[in-house]
């Protein structure tokens, strides 16, 4: 199975892919999509760049899933505003894809890494680089991305663990309608 994991952000959203082969993972690629070229009052053209570059990602790894960051609340509410903007265009390009997307938080995702969800940013892209057996340190947009796609390996293992040993069934009163379900 092959992973993609997203970082969104509006001036630099990272991705990264992993293969997934049992517990086994391999790492296939990561970068960054830039937006800092336009000007900050170009908001349609630099989402238009990071739906492109998503879309361009999907199309060269062909990743089977893809997980993406969930926004935190700023203390700037206008910062917010935009990161959700780029974040939706993120996810909405990988649906567009018909990539099922799984979301986690930033601590979720520490955790899962760094095993404490008060990891330093150095401290998240050291595991990855030992986890993939990198020969160097990924920067940090590609390195949280690189962790959104080892957090959702391994919430999918244990997932389908739980699944082979009881039968999940969604409940409607854990559900909003059409929306995210926990």
């Amino acid at each position: 199975m092959r992973v993609l994991g997203i970082d969104p952000g509006l001036r630099t959203t990272g991705f990264g892919v992993v293969d997934i082969e049992g517990s086994r993972l391999s790492y296939v690629a990561s970068g960054t999509i830039s937006t800092m070229h336009l000007d900050k009052g170009e908001l349609p053209a630099r989402l238009k760049v990071l739906f492109d570059g998503i879309t361009e990602v999907v199309a060269r790894y062909e990743p089977d899933s893809a997980s993406v960051e969930i926004v935190f609340v700023n203390v700037n509410p206008q910062a917010t505003l935009l990161l959700g903007q780029a974040r939706g265009v993120c996810v909405t390009a990988l649906v567009v894809s018909n990539l099922p997307v799984s979301e986690y938080t930033a601590l979720q995702m520490k955790k899962a890494v760094a095993g404490h969800g008060r990891a330093a940013k150095p401290q998240v892209q050291a595991m990855v680089q030992r986890l993939l057996q990198l020969p160097g340190l990924p920067g940090p947009d590609a390195a949280d991305a690189l962790g959104l796609a080892i957090t959702h390996a391994h919430a999918n293992v244990s997932m389908a663990r739980l699944a082979a040993s009881s039968p999940l069934q969604r409940r409607a009163s854990a559900m909003y309608r059409g929306g995210r379900s926990y």
